[in-house]
């Protein structure tokens, strides 16, 4: 069992991985081909009774071998075999050949089409449905780059790889004609073909390699790039542009040499491969005349299908080259899908409508791999409460809130929503009950009005809806005085926009959402003063009406909460109002004094 499972994984593993996306449709379109081959075997096959019409013999069909039914057949339905009635059946057999290959061309397009929507599909339901946990550590750049560059590179493996699987069947289907006609010279044309291609296996074995370099170079470049674009004001403001430059450009060029050593493989397998093949043929040819006394007529037909058979074998090996060229694409992608689809969330069956009671963590403790960011962790949250997290940078505050908030499953311990385990409750219907706001508020490159609603219909309700969160946010304001209100557009990551005004757009669309649990991470930390007050009084005014989990280094953002948690490496230390820990915690009372709250 184990013998046939590694056969199959080194001889058919693409063809596997193209079989579990297309199933049926895959033997439909390898039928066509060899429709197509058996049209055009039997159109040439009738070039032997011409063949001996021209040279005076009798045109009796026994010229054509195991093919004979041909003759046969024309006699059956009462033609006989001369020049007017072979044209007439070679035309048919060539009419019906060129609409056996219209059809199978246009499937062939559909086919792609459906394989490629298939895979980005596929991709970006796995994406959406990836744990938070595991993509906060995955390469970004690796993501970015499979997901659109990959992707079209898949593209480009599936077409060369059927181009070839579908050459591969034409050589046997013309192989096949040519042995009934001639057994022996057939023979002799697949022995020398079948050499050639072991010149050819080093040059392969090269332009796999080259092309699995190709993709980590791929992957790192749109790593780079990403960085680039995020960390432009840093690296201009500081001077360090150049050097980085420098280092995207060492990555190009390591890009563009393997691109060069794949092209130059290709080129030499182009340039030699027909050459070769015909010194095969007038070797054969030779040595069937003049050695084993071969009909030179019946050579010359089984030469037409060997002719036919030998420009599949140049196109398959051409794009079984080209195929190569991008099979790194192909091994990626296949990881790629594989690791992705294994991070899936794992979530509930229960559907969570709506947040009446509390949050409950029990003994929780969170983990990345071996290293413990949460422990011993035991907290109540009740709705409409004000909860804050204070504590050191790495004390664990935007992990614990990302666990209440249901990004991130607890490693250890349990979380109960209104009495229901957490691990029970839909992921998605509970998202749909978070607001989040963040320090970098997130902002589409679109209009206002699809960065409040996320693209909601323009309804009456949904009207109403946004300008209620617009006034609630304080960014009626600034709305109204735009050459284009609602309509206008933001620019990419919002660069139209201050950070207050940001800020208040996250803020819009989250009570656009009609949330029950709003958390602020940060919200306010990277707002001047004045901006910060103005954002600080909007959610004071929120107090009471819904529950907000608020993460801050600044004290005096928090004054107002009805509960603050304090957290030191991981733990939970102190908790109680803001009153209350500046009487009895040491830690918190160090913090009001360094920050001279």
């Amino acid at each position: 069992m184990n013998t046939i499972k590694n056969f199959i994984k080194k001889y058919f593993q693409t063809f596997v991985y193209f079989y579990k996306r297309l199933r049926y449709r895959l033997f439909l379109r390898v039928g066509l081909s060899i429709g197509v081959g058996v049209l055009d075997g039997f159109g040439l096959a009738m070039f032997l009774p011409l063949l001996q019409m021209a040279d005076g013999s009798n045109s009796d069909g026994k010229a054509l071998g195991n093919l004979k039914f041909l003759v046969t057949g024309m006699n059956s339905v009462g033609l006989t075999l001369n020049l007017l009635n072979i044209l007439i059946i070679m035309s048919l057999f060539f009419i019906l050949k060129g609409g056996a290959q219209y059809v199978s061309g246009i499937y062939e397009v559909t086919l792609r089409q459906f394989f490629i929507k298939k895979i980005r599909v596929n991709l970006s339901y796995a994406l959406s449905r990836m744990q938070y946990k595991i993509f906060v550590t995955s390469d970004a750049g690796r993501i970015q780059n499979t997901m659109s560059g990959e992707v079209n590179k898949i593209s480009q493996a599936y077409q060369n790889y059927f181009s070839a699987f579908q050459q591969a069947v034409m050589v046997m289907v013309y192989m096949l004609f040519a042995f009934f006609v001639d057994a022996k010279f057939a023979l002799l044309i697949c022995v020398g073909g079948g050499l050639t291609n072991f010149l050819f296996r080093s040059i392969y074995r090269a332009t796999k390699n080259s092309s699995k370099k190709l993709v980590v170079d791929s992957n790192l470049y749109q790593s780079l790039i990403l960085q680039f674009t995020m960390n432009f004001k840093y690296l201009k403001a500081t001077g360090y542009i150049k050097e980085y430059n420098q280092k995207l450009i060492g990555v190009i060029e390591y890009i563009e040499d393997s691109t060069r050593r794949i092209g130059k493989l290709g080129s030499i397998v182009s340039a030699t491969r027909e050459p070769i093949l015909i010194l095969v043929v007038s070797t054969v040819i030779f040595v069937q005349v003049n050695v084993m006394g071969g009909a030179l007529g019946t050579i010359l037909v089984s030469l037409l299908f060997f002719y036919r058979a030998l420009a599949a074998l140049i196109q398959m090996q051409s794009s079984y080259n080209n195929f190569l060229s991008v099979s790194g694409s192909m091994d990626n992608m296949t990881d790629f899908e594989d690791e992705i689809n294994k991070a899936k969330e794992k979530t509930g069956r229960i559907q969570f409508d709506k947040f009446t009671d509390r949050f409950e963590v029990r003994d929780g403790g969170f983990s990345y791999g071996e290293k413990s960011i949460l422990q011993n962790v035991n907290l109540t949250i009740n709705r409409n409460q004000t909860i804050a997290f204070v504590g050191e940078s790495g004390s664990g505050k935007t992990t614990l809130v990302n666990v209440v908030s249901g990004l991130m499953p607890l490693s250890r311990g349990e979380m109960l929503v209104d009495n229901m385990n957490m691990t029970d409750i839909n992921a998605e219907s509970f998202g749909k009950r978070i607001g989040y706001i963040t320090q970098e508020p997130v902002i589409f490159g679109d209009s206002i009005y699809n960065n409040i609603t996320l693209w909601a219909d323009h309804t009456a309700e949904n009207i109403a809806r946004f300008n209620n969160a617009i006034q609630q946010a304080s960014i009626a304001e600034f709305i109204d005085d735009q050459p284009l209100k609602e309509k206008s557009m933001l620019g990419n990551n919002g660069i139209n926009l201050s950070g207050g005004q940001k800020q208040r757009i996250s803020i819009a669309r989250e009570l656009y959402k009609d949330v029950d649990l709003l958390v602020l991470d940060e919200a306010t930390s990277a707002l001047d003063s004045e901006t910060e007050k103005v954002i600080q009084k909007g959610i004071d005014d929120l107090h009471g009406k819904y529950t907000i989990l608020i993460v801050a280094h600044r004290l005096s953002t928090i004054k107002n909460a009805d509960h603050i948690v304090v957290l030191d490496k991981g733990e939970i230390i102190d908790q109680g109002t803001f009153a209350d820990l500046s009487a009895k915690s040491i830690k918190f009372k160090r913090m009001i004094e360094y920050q001279k709250v």
